[in-house]
């Protein structure tokens, strides 16, 4: 067992767990950010990172910790990628004291129904890394025991190494509970929580409410009151020793010298600037994106297509997912801000738009249609608000919702790579983009994935692409590269014009 911070432990050394579930809405989200701020609260140095294309948790992880979390999905990635990813996150803001992984849905859940490839499970095996099972436990107690010896025994390579009793409902049904898993099972029940609606996370059609957004609903105090009882909660049910006894369990990894996250840009060439949108409306991004797009040369811009009443001045630009339906009056308020956008598509600035950016540059958004909208705990006012116009449609939100895995090619050379290329990614969206003219370009062919039409995404117009797929930039290497080198041509142009 380690006791407070660590220094000269190296990366492949570094204490490290995982919780994971039985199931989805089982509490592990909940329960991780609690005990992230439990250790940082303690002094420890935290290094958050979340299993599949999630960007929801994981904005409650960096807000939490301090340090950006990463994602690790082994359908996406190889082995040694997502080895990559997790030695850069543990040293490239400082030294990590304690790695915590959290999960996605249940232990086992994947990409297919015999083998493990894209579950919790395949990360855990990967990383050599210990797992705290979270139970939710509402109206269980001897059967508690039945179901982690299931859990325990389905892949003996998967270390159990504890378990967490979520929504218990009074002493003496966590006492049964309890004895029942360790008498019959051998596994340790480390953490007790009790049924308590202060563990609650605002929900949202696609999932948790935004961390950036809910310190703007909630407000500061109230925003930082509410996990501060999160983490009361833990630290009352959790034995926080043990779990630090168990990371330190971890087996040393094997980890390469050779890193996609090295510096590949030549002191010859020019420094472009590319604008990320950052705000309430636009946040979902893979933070390895953006350390890679300033390994090879960009300089990062942020800006706020909500509040910024002009474009910075920028030779690219990268509008990620997020909400922008709940932020539509504002986005439509902001005229001038649309209108510096689609006057720098118009002359051939490159702008990749994921998502919510593509929805963003359509022409118009319509939410809360009758008989069409559907939200989890959203409350969208019927209406259509202008947008940027960059690309052609009309984004309309309604029942459609999709979360999956998607496989695509790019049929022509375009801002994301070359004709022929192929990328593995993911899209998650409650929207479709209707009034699509026949004439209309695309970039991307998907032979797995919904996109926009017909199987086809990547939505092009000049210089401008936007797609429902997710591109992560150490899954589809040619992403970043393209993007700079177009952005790099394009201030180019503009310095000898």
């Amino acid at each position: 067992m380690f006791n407070g911070k660590q220094s000269g432990t190296g990366t492949e050394s570094i204490p490290r767990i995982l919780i994971s579930a039985d199931r989805s809405s089982s509490g592990k989200t909940t329960i991780s950010i609690g005990l992230m701020a439990a250790l940082v609260s303690r002094g420890y140095r935290v290094q958050p990172f979340k299993v599949a294309l999630d960007y929801i948790d994981s904005s409650y992880h960096t807000e939490i910790t301090g340090r950006f979390c990463r994602n690790l999905d082994g359908y996406l990635m190889n082995k040694d990628e997502i080895l990559d990813i997790y030695t850069h996150a543990c040293e490239a803001e400082g030294h990590t004291d304690i790695a915590i992984i959290e999960g996605v849905r249940g232990l086992y859940e994947g990409f297919e129904s015999l083998s493990d490839l894209g579950s919790t499970a395949q990360i855990a095996k990967l990383l050599s890394c210990p797992v705290i099972l979270v139970i939710n436990a509402q109206g269980i107690t001897r059967s508690s025991a039945a179901l982690v010896n299931g859990y325990k025994n389905f892949d003996p390579d998967v270390n159990i190494a504890g378990v967490i009793l979520n929504n218990i409902g009074s002493r003496r049904h966590a006492e049964k509970a309890k004895e029942a898993i360790e008498y019959y099972t051998g596994v340790s029940v480390i953490g007790i929580i009790p049924r308590d609606p202060a563990m609650q996370i605002s929900m949202r059609h696609l999932g948790l409410m935004p961390a950036i957004e809910g310190k703007r609903r909630l407000g500061d105090g109230v925003f930082e009151a509410r996990l501060m009882g999160i983490e009361n909660i833990i630290n009352k049910g959790i034995d926080v020793d043990c779990i630090l006894k168990i990371a330190s369990s971890a087996k040393p990894l094997k980890i390469s010298e050779n890193t996609i996250f090295s510096s590949t840009f030549n002191e010859k060439e020019c420094k472009p600037k590319i604008g990320i949108a950052m705000d309430e409306a636009f946040n979902f991004y893979y933070r390895d994106n953006i350390d890679l797009l300033n390994l090879g040369g960009a300089e990062i811009v942020y800006f706020s297509p909500v509040k910024d009443p002009v474009l910075p001045e920028v030779d690219g630009l990268y509008i990620g997912g997020g909400y922008p339906e709940l932020f539509a009056a504002e986005l439509e308020a902001n005229e001038s801000m649309r209108q510096d956008i689609k006057k720098a598509s118009s002359e051939s600035m490159p702008i990749y738009a994921e998502c919510g950016g593509l929805m963003y540059l359509t022409k118009k958004i319509s939410t809360g249609i009758p008989g069409i909208g559907t939200y989890h705990d959203a409350s969208i006012p019927e209406s259509t608000y202008s947008m940027v116009g960059a690309l052609p449609g009309h984004t309309i939100m309604g029942q459609t919702r999709v979360v999956s895995y998607n496989i695509g090619t790019l049929e022509r050379d375009c801002l994301i790579g070359k004709k022929g290329n192929s990328f593995r990614g993911h899209e998650f969206h409650h929207s479709e983009i209707m009034e699509i003219p026949e004439s209309a370009k695309f970039a991307i062919t998907l032979s797995r994935g919904t996109g926009i039409k017909n199987d086809r995404d990547g939505l092009i117009s000049r210089n401008t692409l936007g797609s429902y797929a997710h591109l992560h930039g150490v899954a589809y290497r040619e992403l970043v590269g393209s993007i700079i080198e177009a952005a790099r041509k394009f201030k180019e142009c503009r310095v000898f014009s």
